[in-house]
């Protein structure tokens, strides 16, 4: 057992009995912690998340576009189409059907610098949705994996987060150090996706089991979340074993095609024309604001606006740097043989287009109802965010299909990111192997359910929420250091096209791909 697996071993074993044991403790120092950073560091998380955003603009359209993450002849692993869907799976999943709704509906009843439930709030509901959901995230998962893709399959180094350390800082530390903070990189890493994990698993245990009692009239209780979790925990461990040639990508394009078809019924069953004047004006809007509101931290108004701020944006931000470490991982993986060019298009440009259609027509259908029918929306939303979707799928033809269907995507939808965290998971501490052992896979996920449980039991979105990003707040550091070792070695590899034997003679002693393999 290597240090990395161990030491990790360790720490999540003891949090993990932590929660189990006194889950009100864990939560409420997660919360502590995570409100400190928010109220303390908002300016750094923004301007960081921003220059992650302007890095991926630059990697996609400079000179370095044309560089491929693997050999010069080698050809993509995946389809495109499935490489699209496992992106989503991982990257976010349940989140756009749990937030679907109920995002752009807060923004338009309680906007944070101007009145509610006007033609302006409306508009800005979409935007403000969309910074949230858009470029940010995505530059953030993408600056994460464009990282690991290139060290492991340009360069074929070890599908570590500390490689790009280990690598960039040969001449700045010394081997002791640098050996140090290779490890605790790695560490880091671990601990950022099973807290990220096990917030979102919360959450997305709390819709399904919404969703089950709007479908089959199921109660509610803390032991039907715990059956829940149960049920998913045995699924995603068999897909995990099953490898991601098989029981991930097989999972993730059953996801695409049902998430397309739930969207294609509420677009054309609904105001189809009013949701793609939406979707349309929106892009103006978003692309509009985006400088403006990338540096808005919202020092010159009310608390009220200060605190809406750290709520919604800054929250998602440090959300989305949480789970960099695992879908950076994820997403090198999947993207061998593909150009830089490639690689930003499809990781930041792709996805958040199909976010902001996504978002205009459950955001935008849900929004018509309140301004121009019966309204009933903003209620269901206010009261329970987890069961927004499914109220709002009453107005819709064919609402027990929907509901059903929405269950199953849900429960797929978390089985596939339980699926992709596991396998990261052992992937980091199997010294970067990219097919780790089952039996890793198997002490990994169980480890996954446990914290999942001790958040569930608090029964609070805010909770999750705080358990979900709590991770990254360590790992910060880490994805600077990754991207300054990146640029340090990238440069080098454009201008004189240095061969990967080269780059292995700077790796430090003990940390050789053929010593760590």
């Amino acid at each position: 057992m290597n240090k990395t697996m161990l030491i990790s071993l360790i720490l999540c074993g003891g949090i993990g009995a932590w929660g189990l044991i006194d889950p009100d403790s864990m939560t409420g120092s997660a919360q502590g912690l995570v409100n400190y950073v928010l109220t303390s560091l908002d300016w750094f998380y923004l301007f960081l998340c921003t220059a992650f955003l302007v890095i991926m603009g630059y990697m996609g359209f400079s000179k370095y576009g044309k560089i491929k993450l693997g050999g010069d002849d080698e050809v993509p692993e995946f389809s495109t189409g499935s490489w699209v869907a496992m992106l989503f799976a991982a990257g976010m999943g349940s989140g756009l059907l749990f937030w679907g709704v109920a995002e752009p509906i807060y923004h338009f009843m309680t906007p944070p610098d101007e009145p509610g439930e006007t033609a302006s709030a409306a508009r800005n509901a979409f935007v403000l949705t969309n910074l949230h959901w858009g470029f940010h995230a995505w530059s953030i998962y993408g600056c994460c994996a464009l990282v690991i893709a290139y060290f492991t399959f340009r360069l074929n180094l070890p599908s570590m987060v500390s490689t790009p350390i280990l690598v960039g800082f040969k001449n700045v530390f010394s081997r002791g150090t640098l050996n140090a903070l290779g490890s605790t990189a790695d560490i880091l890493a671990v601990l950022s996706v099973i807290f990220g994990l096990a917030g979102s698993l919360a959450m997305g245990t709390l819709m399904v089991r919404s969703g089950m009692h709007s479908v089959f009239g199921t109660d509610q209780s803390v032991t039907m979340s715990m059956i829940i979790i149960v049920v998913m925990t045995v699924c995603f461990l068999l897909s995990a074993c099953t490898g991601v040639d098989k029981g991930i990508k097989i999972l993730s394009n059953i996801n695409m095609l049902t998430a397309v078809a739930i969207m294609l019924v509420v677009l054309f069953g609904g105001p189809t024309a009013y949701l793609l004047q939406v979707f349309i004006y929106s892009i103006g809007d978003y692309l509009f604001a985006l400088i403006p509101l990338s540096f808005k931290t919202y020092s010159y108004t009310d608390f009220g606006s200060w605190n809406w701020f750290h709520g919604w944006t800054l929250t998602y931000l440090i959300w989305w740097l949480a789970w960099g470490p695992f879908v950076g991982i994820f997403v090198a993986r999947i993207s061998r043989g593909r150009t830089i060019r490639e690689f930003v298009t499809f990781v930041v440009g792709v996805p958040t287009i199909a976010s902001m259609l996504w978002f205009a027509c459950f955001g935008g259908a849900a929004i018509h109802i309140q301004m121009f029918g019966d309204g009933g929306v903003a209620p269901l939303v206010f009261a329970d965010v987890s069961a927004a979707l499914f109220g709002f799928f009453e107005y819709f033809p064919g609402t027990t299909i929907l509901n059903f269907l929405s269950v199953c995507l849900i429960f797929i939808f978390l089985v596939t990111s339980a699926d992709s965290g596991t396998f990261v998971i052992s992937m980091m501490t199997s010294n970067g192997s990219l097919n780790p052992p089952t039996k890793l896979k198997l002490t990994w996920g169980l480890i996954i359910t446990a914290l999942t449980v001790s958040t569930i039991v608090t029964e609070s979105v805010t909770v999750a929420k705080a358990m979900a990003i709590t991770g990254a707040i360590p790992f910060t550091i880490i994805i600077i250091m990754q991207l300054i070792a990146f640029f340090r070695i990238v440069r080098d590899d454009h201008m004189v096209k240095e061969s990967s034997t080269k780059v292995r003679e700077v790796m430090p002693v003990g940390h050789t791909p053929e010593e760590t393999a």
